[in-house]
């Protein structure tokens, strides 16, 4: 007979400790995961309305917010799977050290086993879209639900592990879920944290739906908080007194002499006041479908953490752990494996106008899950060999392939060189030029180079526009193909089913640049307006033939609707965006329309001499991101 799922829960338990321990043994190795940078994010959502100088003000924060230790401290929102956040917050980065130990509370609010399709709705102009997880959210959710509750089990013990090891010794966590895994994740929580370290059961009310037939309406969550030590923090909370005990003067606790608290009634473990977003007019309503009120949130961080602790998501949704962190003056960390939950919680920060933070992401992530499809002693050429078979290429000879990343296609006549980058940088100029050199000498010559690249600069688009080479193609290596790799258990089955896409580009109108008034009120005008945008790569989006046919209509009649966010950063210094203004989609406070993006930004800044390298940053509403450049070297 199979095992039941509470005798395989030890095994269950005992592999997840195995994969924690193995990625906390890496932190300090030659393979320890780190973050990228992607954005510096100072919140503004119409520049032209404010001056330089407040600009200017706002900046320094970025220099001037001090976390708890006296370490500069910045804000975090990570994209990408929060087992590899987390290991790559334990090893600490050039920003920030380890923060093994501290932070202060940690709410989570993972997916409930209950193996709902969470496919995202996308509304651009005259057209709504419905979009399937992306590939990478695919592949990562298949490995929650293979194997049904266990899978999920597997899944959460590691991340747990993990999350003990950053809280504080007097740290909490709140892990919230429903009926589904509740008694099961309670038991693993046991294991990780000790049964001494549990605190309570939260009840979290709710009413609305529908009312089954067969059974009781369901209307509760359960939310576990447990600790880390034998310390902990905790500020109780208050409701008012119901209008009944105000009459009586008493309350049942202090008995019938008693005067009341000043402070109301203390909240117990069972709440059901606690706001719930359901109507379709709430002003919190994001149309996510996992989210909850900043009522609940507010009241756990109150509860759990004091002014400038850490606190911190790592399934951040839509992201209400780290607005309402923010409102309350926590620093806070969010992550999550969703481009479409990261971006409404980018926008949601902006729309709040939060301090600045950083939006990072999952370094050498493709490396990653190389090792988990091929080994920790994979090679990046062994890799490289993988990819060129799978586009159809043969390897060059070994004297001519140093680096076993070039293949070649003979057919028809001609003859085409291949160079598969590796996953472990960025594809950019240097990588083209590199591929049009070895085109042009590399035995005897070659009609055309195809560069295939797992990552990209932001700015590639732009780089291919200004090379202006019909006989370079650059193509993108299917994000998903090392876990289908991994799936379909070889490479000959995937053979012919692997589809390289092309990349996505963004284009400007010439920057104006103006100076205006004089002497110490003197200021620069900067006016940046958007061209173009095309997608070229549709069949990386995970879309049905006729949404599919939808978005083409859309992209060939109005590209620039296809915008969900974009930036500016004046003065790009090549290596971190730092984002003085934005707009987004929904953002109706610059036009009006809540499905368009404006496509102009008008910059307000200080004076500078010389020329302006002015970097824009677009992304659209599948999570693609592109880069353009300008610099403006004149003042009229």
């Amino acid at each position: 007979m199979p095992k039941s799922l509470l005798e395989q829960l030890p095994e269950i338990v005992a592999k997840g400790k195995q994969e924690a321990e193995r990625i906390l043994e890496g932190l300090e190795g030659r393979h320890r995961v780190g973050l990228q940078t992607r954005e510096w994010v100072l919140p503004a959502k119409d520049a032209a309305a404010q001056d330089w100088i407040r600009g200017a003000e706002r900046a320094g924060h970025l220099d001037a917010k001090v976390g708890a230790g006296g370490t500069a401290w910045a804000n975090r929102l990570i994209y990408g799977d929060n087992l590899l956040a987390m290991a790559a917050l334990l090893a600490g980065d050039d920003q920030t050290p380890s923060l093994r130990g501290k932070i202060d509370l940690i709410y989570i609010d993972p997916p409930f086993d209950s193996k709902a399709d969470y496919r995202t709705k996308v509304m651009l102009p005259g057209v709504e879209l419905e979009q399937k997880p992306t590939v990478i959210e695919q592949f990562a959710y298949s490995d929650t639900w293979s194997d049904g509750t266990a899978s999920y089990l597997a899944m959460i013990t590691p991340r747990l592990i993990l999350m003990r090891e950053l809280l504080a010794d007097t740290g909490s966590i709140y892990v919230h879920l429903d009926w589904h895994v509740g008694h099961y994740v309670k038991i693993v929580m046991d294991e990780v944290f000790g049964k001494q370290g549990f605190r309570n059961e939260v009840i979290y009310c709710y009413s609305g739906g529908g009312i089954p037939d067969r059974e009781m309406p369901r209307k509760h969550d359960v939310i576990f908080w447990y600790s880390k030590g034998a310390e902990w923090k905790f500020n109780a909370q208050y409701r008012p007194y119901s209008e009944g005990t105000m009459q009586r003067g008493r309350t049942a606790v202090k008995g019938e002499n008693a005067t009341l608290r000043e402070e109301g009634t203390p909240i117990n473990d069972w709440w059901p006041d606690v706001k719930k977003i359901t109507s379709p007019t709430d002003p919190e309503k994001l149309y996510y479908g996992t989210q909850k009120s900043e009522e609940l949130l507010s009241r756990i961080i109150k509860m759990a953490s004091d002014h400038d602790d850490l606190v911190a998501d790592f399934f951040g949704g839509s992201g209400t752990t780290a607005a309402v962190a923010e409102k309350l003056g926590r620093r806070w960390i969010s992550s999550d494996l969703g481009k479409p939950a990261c971006m409404v919680m980018r926008k949601r920060l902006i729309d709040q106008n939060a301090q600045p933070f950083l939006y990072q992401a999952i370094g050498d992530y493709q490396v990653e899950a190389a090792k988990a499809s091929l080994g920790r002693g994979f090679r990046v050429g062994d890799l490289s060999q993988i990819v060129l078979s799978l586009y159809g290429a043969l390897p060059l000879p070994p004297e001519d392939n140093a680096n076993r990343n070039l293949g070649k296609i003979v057919a028809g006549g001609g003859k085409t060189l291949v160079l598969a980058d590796s996953p472990n940088k960025l594809t950019g100029a240097a990588t083209l030029k590199k591929a049009v050199t070895l085109r042009d000498t590399l035995m005897g010559g070659w009609d055309k180079v195809v560069v295939l690249g797992w990552n990209f600069e932001p700015g590639i688009g732009e780089t291919i526009a200004a090379m202006n080479d019909v006989r370079l193609e650059v193509l993108v290596i299917p994000p998903d193909l090392l876990d289908r790799l991994k799936k379909t258990g070889g490479l000959e089955k995937l053979r012919g089913q692997v589809r390289f896409a092309s990349l996505q580009y963004l284009t400007l109108q010439p920057v104006e640049r103006r100076k205006v008034g004089a002497g110490g009120t003197a200021g620069e005008v900067l006016t940046v307006r958007l061209a173009n945008y095309v997608l070229l790569s549709p069949e990386a989006i995970n879309l049905d033939e006729a949404n599919r046919a939808k978005l083409q209509a859309v992209a060939n009649k109005e590209p620039l609707a296809l915008i969900e966010y974009w930036a500016v950063d004046p003065d790009y210094d090549g290596q971190v965006f730092r984002s003085v203004w934005q707009d987004y989609r929904g953002n109706t406070e610059n036009d009006g329309d809540p499905l368009r993006v404006v496509t102009q930004a008008v910059l307000m800044l200080p004076v500078k001499d010389g020329p302006r390298r002015v970097c824009v940053r677009a992304v659209d509403v599948f999570g693609f991101e592109a880069e353009a450049t300008a610099t403006v070297g004149t003042r009229s």
